[in-house]
């Protein structure tokens, strides 16, 4: 039986998609979004406007600004504080009650901007947006690394970063995932992976493993508020910091057009993975984007393509 397969958007003659960029914190990634699709008149989707949790930090404002676009700005640490609480988790039956509270904040003010497609680029909070439309999520790790069976480069923070070093792996990748929404906040970075960043060579600036698997092994039990300030940590955040520049960088922008121009779809059946070339659908594992603009699909069965910039 032939599988349903639907688009994650689907063109619509006349219509640019509409796409929300969300960001917690500097924006590059937002920002580099925005640039490449500035930068093509041709480009299937439009940015329709920013979104943050955190006004008073992020350079949502001043890229807003500076694009000339609209700031949806929804405080998520204010709006636990004004519900009496301290952490913004979502441990608790009370912390989800809370999330879904502010996320039903956030739809209020996203519903007059018509949105098609949000973007997570660079957005901490969890939200179950991804249950409404499209949402795509940039994440600092390679998702198809797999330990027991399980993604095992998953986590906030600089936690994928730090798997990866006490792996011993010798490189790094960004991935874009299609969001999916949550449950209890343990099955995070579960969606399937529309795109890959080329490799990112790992830099241990002259540290051992053994020294740095130690330090991790010294840690305490709970993560403090500024983070555990060893060298590992520091390692993982400058690791982190080329990953972005040479992952994150090239692997969002142009899976926000691939989407946008209706080229990823999932099947009704098994929900997996589809790339559309021409007017064909293929089953694929996902597509890795090198910083040349060139993309290799992975595919399900036996077998790799390379493409150009389409």
């Amino acid at each position: 039986m032939k599988p349903n397969i639907r688009p994650l958007v689907a063109r619509v003659a006349g219509h640019r998609t509409r796409v929300a960029l969300f960001m917690s914190g500097g924006g590059s990634n937002a920002e580099r979004v925005i640039a490449r699709i500035r930068a093509a008149p041709a480009s299937p989707c439009e940015v329709a406007v920013l979104v943050t949790d955190a006004p008073e930090t992020s350079r949502a404002r001043a890229l807003g600004q500076r694009y000339d676009l609209p700031v949806i700005e929804h405080d998520i640490r204010r709006f636990y504080a004004e519900q009496g609480e301290v952490r913004v988790a979502l441990a608790s039956a009370r912390g989800r009650e809370l999330r879904e509270r502010w996320t039903d904040g956030l739809r209020a003010r996203l519903r007059p901007h018509a949105i098609d497609l949000a973007v997570f680029a660079g957005f901490v909070p969890l939200t179950n947006l991804a249950g409404d439309l499209p949402c795509l999520n940039v994440h600092p790790g390679d998702l198809l690394y797999l330990k027991d069976g399980s993604r095992y480069l998953v986590g906030l923070h600089t936690v994928p970063i730090e798997r990866a070093i006490l792996e011993g792996l010798d490189e790094l990748r960004s991935s874009v995932i299609q969001a999916l929404p949550y449950s209890a906040g343990t099955d995070m970075d579960n969606g399937p992976i529309l795109g890959l960043s080329g490799p990112v060579p790992v830099d241990l600036q002259g540290a051992a493993l053994a020294d740095l698997r130690q330090q991790f092994l010294a840690r305490p039990e709970r993560r403090p508020k500024e983070g555990y300030g060893d060298r590992l940590e520091h390692l993982a955040r400058a690791n982190q910091e080329a990953l972005k520049e040479h992952g994150d960088w090239v692997v969002l922008p142009p899976v926000v057009e691939d989407v946008a121009e209706g080229r990823f779809g999932t099947d009704d059946a098994a929900n997996e993975l589809w790339f559309r070339l021409g007017n064909a659908w293929h089953p694929i594992e996902t597509v890795v984007y090198s910083a040349d603009g060139n993309r290799e699909i992975r595919f399900r069965t036996a077998g790799t393509a390379e493409i150009p910039t389409v």
